[in-house]
């Protein structure tokens, strides 16, 4: 892998580290292709994979001055290496977290947004700078109101270039816990610790089966017959469901099942 991530592999889960403190973790074209490469290295070996930045930022989005030493050279095709890697993150079959240490602009929005699930720290700062450059964010935009962000809120990043801290995005439902920055790494560890207990197939099946709903699938009935569906084919490939019903049957915990 590249000296711009920093990959370290737990039983179950992997966690994947930004590494470009001195630009905010921008992504330049060496970081989005090792991602790339990381996404596929962990394909089946990580039920879940924490993305997260080093030092003060999360992700501060494109690297700007290397995109446009590119277009003066007549160098296109950032933004759509940027696209592949958010793509490949609702694609893949691992659950994805984003703990967000600190500043996540632009680019680093789309990835909270494109995560499955995130933690933030107190100390985050979540953001659209587009504006201030006379630029719509082409990917952040569209990300956030996909992740079911109201439009008045979505608009209040778009149009205002304002930034949500942790608490807020916690509050909007743009992350799903906010913690004290020293709390980050290891709630993050422990949900993904929490999903890695879970059958791969289900996990991957449930990933596809929340982007399909509602966003392609809005009528109720027929949400619940895609609800079948879902069931069918994991029964398919995997025999976690019959098993999991015998220990259930037999008074034998499933995993995460509680007391």
């Amino acid at each position: 892998m590249s000296e711009e991530l920093v990959i370290t592999r737990h039983e179950g889960w992997a966690q994947i580290r930004i590494n470009r403190e001195a630009q905010r973790n921008a992504m330049n074209r060496a970081t989005r292709q090792g991602l790339l490469r990381a996404f596929e290295a962990l394909r089946g070996q990580a039920k879940a994979i924490v993305i997260t930045g080093t030092g003060v930022a999360f992700c501060a989005g494109m690297d700007l001055k290397e995109r446009e030493a590119d277009r003066q050279a007549g160098i296109e095709g950032a933004g759509d290496e940027w696209i592949a890697v958010n793509m490949a993150i609702k694609a893949h079959p691992s659950i994805f977290i984003a703990a967000v240490n600190g500043l996540a602009l632009g680019g680093g929005a789309t990835m909270i947004a494109c995560c499955d699930l995130a933690v933030a720290s107190t100390g985050a700062s979540i953001g659209c700078p587009e504006m201030g450059f006379a630029t719509y964010p082409g990917m952040a935009g569209p990300a956030i109101q996909l992740s079911a962000l109201t439009r008045k809120r979505a608009a209040w990043l778009v149009l205002t270039t304002n930034r949500m801290d942790g608490a807020a995005a916690e509050r909007w439902g743009f992350v799903n816990q906010c913690v004290e920055p020293e709390e980050l790494l290891p709630a993050a560890a422990a949900l993904a610790q929490k999903v890695a207990q879970f059958d791969a197939v289900a996990l991957s099946e449930s990933k596809r089966a929340l982007d399909r709903i509602p966003n392609f699938i809005t009528d109720w009935h027929e949400a619940m017959e895609h609800g079948q569906m879902v069931n069918l084919a994991i029964r398919s490939k995997t025999t976690a469901q019959a098993e999991g019903s015998a220990r259930f049957a037999a008074g034998v915990r499933n995993p995460g099942q509680g007391v």
